[in-house]
């Protein structure tokens, strides 16, 4: 179980409850995921949302690695004769990664140094004299020491110094000095002698540029960071070293006294050396680093946001799908699903030039539609889009059939994965990316969760921030999003149960196995005969999975099977059927919610239960809207400022929202842009793939980039 130090420490980060850490940290230990605890144990954790669990999650991982680094720094220290009682406290006490490493500093093995030298020729004493203050003049002292190894009275006090420097360079009270100091400073770059040429030029505005560290916007850190990775710019904090230095020296004489003037110079000389060869670089680098870990939680919590939106984004339900990867040259390759998204049929068309096979193109889509009974169909995004578009508008179509443009990114991404040559093995990649544009549509969640992410463009500097730090969040954001829908048991792909709450790779292909064995699930209870789907597994699943037209009308809920008994006790109480209390609005209205509090199932659990009693099963996403681009702009060469177009929201930054407006490039309404006075948050104002109408502020040719203003 979790240390109290900690669970102090993370109520206090998280801004809850200690018995709230307490109870989560315990769930987590026998099992339970975050899913399961959010939405089934909210007494538990006096209903704290998923964001809160995730976050206690993150910390008590983390302060479980803290405590296998202690116990190895204290093995270290304690070999070296070194661990007394107050250093074994301060380790055991301390919450904080940087703390910890500055008390293990002046223990841990280090590489043969200046002062190590010193120390081998014998001038530690010495050192620890001047270091004391315990000598008016240190060179007759330093006479003592000539001979041997040390030449002369100043290679004496050189060595000297050197042990004062690294002595210093370790004091953990120094270092936080510092830091504290460089945090407040400024960002400086310099463009370096690789900076020319095109590749270059897009970190041009961080050539000569100094921003305060307190002040610069995440983006901005990471975009610096990037062009100093690729050795386009120099960084470093622009600290006062003569402040740095006072401060320092002013501390050091508090703490000891005030050394008389010959021993104050060879101090003085110890603390500049100290803080230019060791102090400054170190300290700089973790302040960077620091700085770099809250840019990476701001970038990590965007993208994170982004995929929540575009993993909910409004499905159209199962209906027969005509989808369709447009194409110039290679034809467009067009792909007809049935109800469940199964492959019914395949072939190309060549409806633009070269080809310009238009009337062959306009019965081979008519036909299809008739003979597959299509309802809807899917038009990829990419290449030749627009044209596909108006080409499907000159078929003559059923009456209510719609039309709609869907994202690519990332669908070469599957169809060359061996997800999709496991279920596609005998077509190729554009078969494959074209079933993979009408299941979006069809149903967004489950058909992206076969792609990595980082794929899908939604993100900002997504390779540049800490990628454990990064799968976690987008792994708990997929987990989170599968489970707020909920997975039809008997339809779901293995990849898409391997997100449901305690199932896993493992266990879903075996889900998947005894299902083309045995046959649909009748009902839930026959998870349990699913090979390795033992009683835990079932509890932390269960409430997650949906059978349609199930006997049992609650499998098709978000009620767990644990409290189908108080269900039954409702209907009984009304003198109904469960069947009948199932769905009917009018008679969850009578039910008194404390009546059927017991055990671990207090008001909040009962309320939801009768929440879901009313709309059983209820899909939380929107509904697809239709959506057309202006037909007039084909080009970035059409565009005009002023002109207002429709447009949809492709990407949210922290500084702006990219926006597709039908051509090649996508335009930046930056976030002054977004009609409200100031800076705005960006995700506080628009949505991923929210039909929005601009105006058009600039247009650059040259570096194709265009300026938007938001309207509505």
């Amino acid at each position: 179980m979790i240390k109290e130090i900690y669970i102090r420490s993370i109520a206090e980060r998280v801004g809850v409850r200690e018995w709230q850490v307490e109870n989560c940290a315990r769930l987590f230990d026998e099992g339970a995921t975050i899913p399961f605890v959010s939405r089934y144990r909210k007494e538990r954790t006096g209903g704290l949302d998923e964001v809160a669990i995730a976050e206690i999650r993150h910390w008590a991982d983390i302060y479980s690695e803290m405590e296998k680094r202690k116990s190895s720094i204290m093995e270290v220290i304690s070999q070296a004769g070194a661990l007394t009682d107050e250093l074994k406290r301060r380790i055991e006490t301390c919450v904080d990664t940087r703390e910890l490493e500055d008390l293990y500093l002046p223990f841990k093995p280090k590489r043969r140094t200046r002062a190590t030298v010193a120390k081998e020729a014998g001038l530690e004493p010495l050192a620890d004299r001047m270091y004391d203050v315990s000598l008016v003049d240190p060179v007759p002292e330093a006479r003592k020491y000539v001979g041997g190894k040390v030449a002369d009275v100043e290679a004496a006090l050189a060595g000297a110094r050197d042990i004062i420097a690294e002595r210093l360079s370790e004091t953990a009270s120094v270092r936080e000095t510092l830091r504290q100091i460089f945090k407040t400073r400024r960002i400086v770059t310099k463009a370096t002698k690789k900076a020319t040429g095109q590749e270059a030029m897009k970190y041009k505005a961080y050539f000569d540029y100094s921003e305060s560290l307190e002040r610069i916007a995440p983006h901005r850190l990471l975009a610096v960071l990037r062009a100093e990775e690729e050795g386009f710019i120099s960084v470093r904090i622009d600290a006062d070293a003569e402040k740095c230095g006072k401060k320092i020296y002013y501390d050091f004489c508090q703490e000891k006294r005030y050394p008389a003037q010959p021993l104050a110079e060879q101090i003085h000389l110890a603390f500049d050396d100290s803080f230019k060869r060791l102090l400054e670089p170190s300290i700089s680098n973790e302040v960077l680093k620091e700085a770099k870990e809250k840019a990476d939680l701001e970038s990590v919590r965007i993208f994170g946001e982004n995929l929540r939106q575009l993993l909910l984004a409004p499905p159209v339900g199962q209906k027969r799908t005509l989808a369709i990867d447009p194409g110039f040259r290679t034809g467009c390759k067009v792909v007809c699903l049935d109800e469940q998204g199964m492959l019914l049929h395949n072939e190309a068309i060549f409806p633009h030039p070269p080809a310009n096979e238009k009337i062959k193109s306009i019965q081979a889509v008519s036909a299809m539609v008739q003979k597959y009974g299509i309802e809807v169909i899917a038009i990829g995004n990419g290449t030749a889009s627009r044209e596909t578009e108006e080409f499907i508008k000159r078929v003559p179509l059923p009456k209510g059939l719609r039309v709609f443009t869907v994202s690519e990114d990332g669908a070469s991404i599957y169809s060359a994965s061996d997800v999709a040559r496991e279920e596609f093995p005998d077509h190729d990649v554009t078969v494959r990316g074209a079933v993979s544009i009408g299941r979006r549509l069809m149903d967004p969640l489950a058909e992206l969760v076969k792609i990595d992410p980082k794929s899908l463009g939604v993100g900002q500097y997504q390779h540049d921030v800490d990628q454990g730090l990064l799968k976690e969040k987008l792994d708990n954001t997929v987990e989170s999003c599968v489970n707020s829908v909920g997975v039809n048991l008997n339809t779901a792909s293995s990849y898409l149960l391997s997100y449901v709450s305690g199932i896993g790779p493992a266990l879903a292909e075996n889900i998947v196995t005894y299902r083309n064995e045995h046959g649909a699930y009748a009902s839930r209870k026959d998870l349990l005969k699913v090979k390795r789907l033992g009683d835990k597994a079932f509890e932390q699943c269960a409430g997650f999975l949906r059978i349609h037209d199930a006997e049992n009308p609650l499998d098709n809920s978000a009620v767990h099977p644990e409290a189908y008994h108080i269900v039954d006790r409702m209907a009984r109480d009304l003198k109904v059927s469960p069947k009948e209390l199932v769905g009917n609005s009018e008679l969850c209205a009578r039910i008194d919610p404390s009546r059927y509090v017991e055990g671990n199932f207090g008001l909040p659990t009962i309320n939801d239960i009768i929440q879901e009693l009313r709309k059983p099963g209820r899909d939380p996403r929107e509904s697809a809207q239709e959506f057309e681009f202006a037909h007039d702009i084909r080009s970035i060469e059409d565009l005009k400022a002023g002109m207002e177009l429709p447009g949809i929201v492709t990407n949210l930054t922290a500084f702006g929202a990219f926006v597709d407006i039908g051509i090649k490039q996508n335009g930046l309404i930056h976030a002054s842009q977004m009609g409200v006075k100031g800076m705005a948050d960006p995700s506080k104002v628009l949505k991923l793939h929210q039909q929005v109408k601009v105006i058009v502020l600039s247009v650059d040719l040259d570096r194709s980039r265009i300026g938007l203003r938001l309207l509505k």
